[in-house]
């Protein structure tokens, strides 16, 4: 009935809602991130002397006890094998790098720390990618905080050749990394004409063969993390086993037929020298990608011929006609063979792949 509320029926009205009476499933992802991270305050310290398939093996010093007297050079380490903390993301580390340690830094067989850290580089040494045929540009760093560079090459068997020198060096002005030249078999080759080409930049040398002395370029590296390149078969592997006895690193022959050696040498690796320092033997290149250097960065390796760029017509590459270098080198300002080096160097960043050797 109209009017009417039914028999035994409460008055109808309007109900009241809260927020107690709506159940809200969070999303995912709605809890606010936070940017602190764990400070890791009793991580120990190492040395990434290795790099495998995401493995990193690092080299820990002991503490020593209170009041030894224990030279530091005699100082006791393990190795521990440790892989990448996720909050690290996407940062690459390579041989060189001093890291940060937590976790397991037993170093006993099957364990395994994380790196959580990794600590700010004094140098990062590096090539292009631009030495394949998918040219990608792509930086590819080989070792962190090396302090000098030595570029092996054979005087013979292979042939020198100086074009991949070249940008081998140009890689190291962008790196700011001291270069030692370092010529072997000298019993097979004379080192004159390769010395006198890069007497103009500066670049120190040493020379030796199979069997012979090594006293001098152990004066160079004592004391330094030095880092090896070249191509294969020139004799890096032959070296460090001599200066690293323990080393065992593999050698081989050069192919009779296209003069090139087998990449031996399938990783980088770090190796400590009995008088101090380290050795970072890396594996043969056949080419040195140089993308990633500018040639501003090439041009800052020679002071000498900055200023006179000042009047050089914009976009200048110093390479063809109209750069203002030939004149200021021809007023006496500079030396024509350091404007020719320059040049040299230059032009081997637009081409990825070395010469062909002589024959």
């Amino acid at each position: 009935m109209e009017g009417k509320q039914a028999y035994g029926s409460r008055p109808l009205r309007k109900r009241e809602y809260d927020e107690d009476d709506v159940r809200v499933r969070p999303g995912k992802g709605s809890r606010p991130r936070t940017r602190i991270r764990p400070a890791h305050e009793d991580a120990v310290e190492g040395f990434v002397v290795a790099v495998d398939r995401g493995r990193y093996t690092t080299l820990v010093e002991l503490e020593r006890p209170k009041g030894s007297a224990q030279k530091r050079k005699q100082q006791q380490h393990r190795l521990v094998v440790a892989m990448k903390a996720r909050e690290l993301g996407r940062k690459g580390i390579v041989v060189g790098d001093r890291v940060a340690l937590v976790g397991d830094v037993s170093g006993r067989p099957d364990s395994l720390a994380r790196v959580v850290r990794v600590e700010p580089r004094t140098s990062m040494l590096r090539r292009s990618a631009d030495d394949t045929e998918d040219t990608d540009g792509i930086e590819r760093p080989i070792v962190a905080n090396a302090d000098q560079l030595v570029i092996v090459t054979a005087l013979a068997d292979p042939p020198p050749r100086p074009r991949m020198i070249d940008r081998i060096l140009v890689a190291a002005f962008d790196a700011e990394i001291d270069t030692l030249l370092c010529l072997t078999k000298s019993d097979l080759a004379p080192p004159d004409e390769l010395i006198a080409l890069y007497e103009p930049l500066g670049v120190q040398h040493v020379v030796v063969h199979k069997g012979g002395p090594l006293e001098e370029l152990r004066e160079h590296l004592t004391g330094r993390i030095s880092v090896m390149v070249g191509h294969s078969g020139v004799g890096k592997s032959t070296l460090v086993n001599v200066l690293v006895p323990d080393a065992n690193r593999a050698v081989s022959q050069v192919n009779a037929v296209t003069g090139r050696g087998r990449h031996t040498s399938t990783s980088a690796v770090a190796l400590e020298l009995p008088d101090g320092g380290w050795i970072i033997d890396t594996p043969g290149v056949r080419s040195f990608g140089l993308a990633h250097v500018s040639v501003e960065t090439v041009l800052a390796a020679f002071p000498d011929l900055v200023e006179g760029t000042v009047t050089c017509p914009k976009g200048c590459t110093h390479l063809g006609d109209g750069c203002a270098l030939d004149a200021w080198a021809a007023a006496g300002n500079a030396d024509p063979t350091r404007l020719e080096s320059l040049r040299r160097l230059l032009s081997s960043r637009e081409g990825t792949l070395d010469e062909p050797p002589s024959t």
